[in-house]
This record gives structure tokens, sequence and C-alpha cells, in this order.
């Protein structure tokens, strides 16, 4: 796929491919989607060094495979519904671009296919902790 060569956001694109894929696994148990994450994660890692020496560049935009990893920890073990799936989305995309701290520390101090990744699972982590709060909030 190509969708990290879009001239117009390449990673909010790559994120809906996140939405895909969670669509897909999302009825997935604990051990197995924290697998898929796991596997995922260090999938987008390998990918992302490799990419990253091919455009010779820091965070190349053709790298989305962080996005998509990010957005399936913002939605892990949260109900595969399109109102989750939209405040997710928005929350991980919130935080992917804003990059409170440590997510801009990440970002700016790890100059490897690590740091492409860990920030985004990062995100994701701040989008999943926020989306339960704001849950718990409602519910009571």
């Amino acid at each position: 796929m190509y969708i990290g060569y879009s001239p117009f956001a390449p990673g909010t694109l790559g994120t809906f491919l996140g939405i895909i894929i969670c669509f897909f696994i999302a009825s997935a148990d604990l051990i197995t989607y924290g697998a898929i994450l796991t596997i995922g994660s260090l999938t987008a890692i390998w990918l992302s060094s490799i990419a990253k020496d091919f455009f010779n560049k820091r965070d190349p935009q053709q790298i989305v495979c962080d996005e998509i990893v990010g957005y399936m920890t913002a939605m892990f073990l949260i109900p595969f519904t399109l109102f989750h799936v939209i405040i997710a989305f928005l929350l991980f995309r919130f935080f992917d671009i804003v990059k409170p701290f440590p997510i801009g520390v990440i970002d700016k101090r790890i100059d490897s296919a690590l740091g492409i990744v860990l920030d985004d699972i990062v995100a994701g982590i701040y989008s999943n902790i926020i989306f339960r709060l704001v849950a718990q909030f409602i519910a009571s």
C-alpha cells in the first residue's frame, strides 16, 4: 500500500488502516489481541528501520505502520462500536499530533525505528486511558 505517499495527512490515513485492522481483531481475546499487537509492533519497528534508511530521513511520512499499531493500542480491549472507534480515533490523532510529555521527548530523543513506533504506542496508551476515564465518568 502507498498510503504514506498521500500528499494529504498520511498519518491520518494510516490510522484509518488501523481502524480496518481493529475491525478484524476486535473480537479477539486478551492473549490473541496482545500477541497481534506485540507482533505488529515488532514488525513496525523492523519495517520503520528499513524505511528510515531507504528514505534517509529521521521519521519519513511514508511510514504509517506506527500509526497502525498506535491505533491498535488505543483500541486495546475497547469494544468495537462506531462511537468508540471515532472517540479513540480523535484521541489518538490528538495525542499523536500534540505530543504531550513523554511522547514529544520520545519523538525528539530516540532517533531510531524504536522512536518512530514508540511515540505512537504511547499516544495509543494515553488515548486508551483517557477513553476509559471518560467512559467511567459518563457511566457514573
